[in-house]
């Protein structure tokens, strides 16, 4: 994390929810808030990196968050996982909905079990999650449901229609929430990521080619990484974006 950094003093003690918070993007968003002072939960299934980041984080002098293994294809233990933070933290005041998992299929060997499963893994627990928090939300006066799109689906790639179905159809949850739940303070905003470096990323496709469409699609002509989205994240859990609902926050190097 940068030393010049923004602060938003309304982070301080606000309980944060985060899915997908043990790697990646949503192992540096669990950074950037525990760094903000606020009160942090997150779920994976990956254990062991988890609970290094846990270690890591309390290693610099930051409040530790609590991490709950979680399933998010088990939504009863969701709801679990939600309440317990509840519980134990207070009323979460921001969700963030980032697990997802991009995996390439084709389209011929896409089966009915297989098209569930990644809808389960890409698109259903966001809603669920949104659900199980906005009584808590409502309890503290208000809150903020940061859901996470692509810009997939926005470019017309193929090669994962499956995961670019999820995605778009978070836009939709995104604006319907964000009206059911105005009245409640409530808001409800998409992140939408562009090619975000993380380590699976680089591994998996950064290659030559990957290196040029870079190079030939993106207007900044720089990597993008997961702290580039953590700190979007932090302004709309932050008081200073209360009047921003409803939104699609693009975050790709001009590359949609």
């Amino acid at each position: 994390m940068r030393t010049n950094d923004a602060r938003y003093p309304s982070l301080k003690d606000r309980v944060v929810f985060v899915t997908g918070g043990g790697s990646g993007i949503g192992e540096s968003i669990v950074e950037h808030f525990c760094a903000q002072g606020a009160r942090v939960a997150f779920v994976d299934i990956a254990r062991e990196q988890s609970e290094a980041l846990v270690e890591r984080i309390a290693k610099r002098g930051h409040a530790r968050p609590l991490f709950i293994h979680c399933d998010l294809r088990d939504i009863e233990a969701l709801r679990v996982t939600v309440a317990r933070t509840g519980r134990e933290l207070g009323p979460i005041r921001a969700l963030v909905n980032n697990a997802a998992n991009d995996d390439r299929h084709k389209v011929e060997d896409v089966t009915v079990a297989y098209w569930d499963e990644r809808l389960q893994v890409n698109l259903r627990h966001q809603f669920f999650a949104a659900q199980a928090a906005i009584p808590q939300m409502k309890t503290a006066g208000g809150g903020s449901i940061v859901n996470f799109g692509s810009i997939s689906w926005m470019n017309a790639e193929g090669g994962y229609p499956a995961y670019t179905a999820s995605k778009a159809a978070i836009h939709g949850i995104t604006r319907g929430l964000a009206r059911d739940f105005g009245p409640d303070k409530i808001r409800v905003n998409t992140v939408v990521p562009g090619w975000i470096l993380t380590e699976r990323q680089i591994k998996l496709w950064l290659d030559e080619t990957g290196e040029r469409q870079i190079q030939e699609n993106q207007c900044l002509k720089q990597k993008l990484y997961p702290p580039d989205i953590a700190r979007m994240v932090l302004w709309l859990a932050a008081d200073d974006s209360e009047a921003c609902t409803a939104q699609n926050f693009v975050v790709d190097a001009g590359w949609t």
